[in-house]
């Protein structure tokens, strides 16, 4: 299978995205993959640990991660490596791995995202949840342009807001692009995510 790709340009300063991306306490905010994200220490390369939960009804998905976030790339480009796992038999997502880049464009920031995981269910129910799993990562996206870009706080549009149909200003997913031609998405990862430890 594939790995996801989801991509957004936001018209905000990167400093902006950075925030509301690099601090656990936003970032769980706009993103439907989360629930809580709890920094654990750090490692002696200086990347941060941390602990996930995802709440799902009655039960509550828990993992841990590291990431390691770099400020000053080329042309500007700033990235954020990613491992993560959980021993949870009911997460559809077990050991994975993926980044973040933020490249400085005209009028404002393309964030892109680039991750690939080991499916919890195998390969033939990951055919069904996949597509569902890069849905919620570009409806998460664009909840996350229409916060930097207007100020309207990510809690406005809660997921049942996919229903309301007439609404032009709700998030979507289809404003992102969702596939990376000819390539794959993890070719464009960062150097960092290679020497970045396992959770």
């Amino acid at each position: 299978m594939r790995a996801l790709y989801v991509e957004v340009v936001v018209r905000t300063t990167l400093d902006r995205l950075w925030e509301l991306t690099q601090d656990p306490e936003q970032h769980v905010r706009w993103d439907l993959r989360f629930s809580r994200i709890a920094p654990t220490g750090t490692t002696a390369t200086g990347a941060t640990r941390f602990r996930y939960e995802r709440a799902l009804g009655p039960h509550t998905i828990r993992g841990t991660g590291t990431s390691l976030g770099e400020r000053h790339g080329p042309g500007g480009t700033c990235t954020s490596a990613l491992r993560f796992d959980t021993d949870d038999r009911t997460s559809p997502l077990r050991d994975g791995r993926g980044y973040w880049r933020y490249t400085p464009v005209e009028g404002g920031v393309r964030f892109v995202t680039g991750y690939d995981y080991t499916p919890g269910f195998g390969r033939v129910a990951d055919r069904l949840l996949r597509p569902v799993v890069l849905w919620m990562t570009a409806w998460s996206f664009d909840r996350l342009r229409i916060w930097a870009e207007t100020g309207v706080p990510p809690e406005r549009w809660p997921l049942r807001s996919v229903l309301a149909l007439w609404g032009r200003d709700r998030p979507r997913a289809s404003r992102c692009v969702t596939r990376r031609p000819g390539r794959d998405p993890m070719r464009d990862a960062p150097r960092s995510l290679d020497t970045l430890e396992a959770p």
